[in-house]
């Protein structure tokens, strides 16, 4: 969990993109997210640095100021200026400094999504690549291996994904692939659907389903999953045959069980006893 002085450090700078980007279009917007996210992978490579950006000895213009230099000339000047901000707020440990950079880069590619009116589109297609690693254990294997290099997991997502989904969709499984917060892939990947969902104002409720639901049941699910937690819900909708009926819903850590399996698992416990 991140400590709240690195919280802190990530809001002045959030708050400085968000005035520095506020009249840019949806492209400038990404390419400053783009730039955003190649600092991170420079940090996540680089130990030696990120403990440099976090020295508490240094002084925050002197951290702010050794960013600026590294990036001289290889950045925008919004991307040297946001970065500047962010390092020279404090942070208790430099991996801290590497989840605030991927939360910010994350971030700005959100917000370039939402501009171009494009965020339920990256919403449900990251759902959707997530449902289609969890049904292929090969290739969950192969893209949670931290031990295979980075570069060929990329390349294979590309070859997948290729003129299926947004850019902005494929830049976010990109980063979960590189651990988002030290999560897995799967978890990164889970992670963005819901901040993705969030930026819309809208909670998550994962439905597990015998068959599919009508569109007027889903509708009918959503309303009253709204009515519940106060905010429009956006259902991600699993269907497995194996719970023979009913209806699971998860929406945060509460868990709405309503299955016959639970219901027969919970009649051979009890016969059991």
């Amino acid at each position: 969990m991140a400590s709240s002085v690195s919280q802190q450090a990530l809001a002045s700078a959030a708050e400085k993109l968000d005035g520095a980007t506020r009249t840019a279009t949806a492209e400038q917007v990404a390419a400053v997210a783009d730039e955003i996210l190649s600092v991170a992978a420079l940090l996540r490579a680089q130990p030696r640095l990120r403990r440099a950006l976090t020295d508490p000895s240094r002084d925050g213009a002197d951290r702010g100021g050794l960013i600026r230099s590294l990036l001289s000339g290889k950045v925008s000047a919004i991307t040297a200026d946001v970065l500047a901000d962010l390092v020279s707020g404090r942070f208790s440990r430099p991996s801290e400094l590497l989840d605030a950079t991927e939360r910010l880069g994350v971030e700005a590619l959100l917000d370039s999504a939402d501009r171009d009116a494009k965020l339920g589109d990256v919403e449900d297609e990251l759902f959707r690549f997530g449902q289609i690693v969890s049904g292929n254990p090969e290739l969950a294997v192969t893209l949670s291996d931290p031990g295979a290099p980075i570069e060929r997991r990329v390349k294979l997502v590309h070859d997948l994904l290729k003129g299926k989904v947004q850019l902005a969709s494929g830049r976010l499984i990109e980063v979960a692939l590189t651990g988002l917060g030290g999560r897995g892939f799967e978890a990164s990947l889970t992670r963005l659907v819901e901040a993705t969902a969030a930026k819309r104002d809208r909670e998550v409720a994962y439905v597990t389903v015998a068959k599919p639901l009508t569109e007027a049941e889903e509708q009918a699910l959503a309303d009253k999953l709204a009515t519940m937690y106060g905010r429009q819900v956006s259902l991600k909708v699993d269907v497995d045959p194996s719970i023979i009926g009913g209806v699971s819903v998860r929406v945060g850590s509460d868990l709405y069980d309503g299955t016959i399996l639970r219901r027969l698992n919970a009649a051979k416990q009890a016969f059991a006893k």
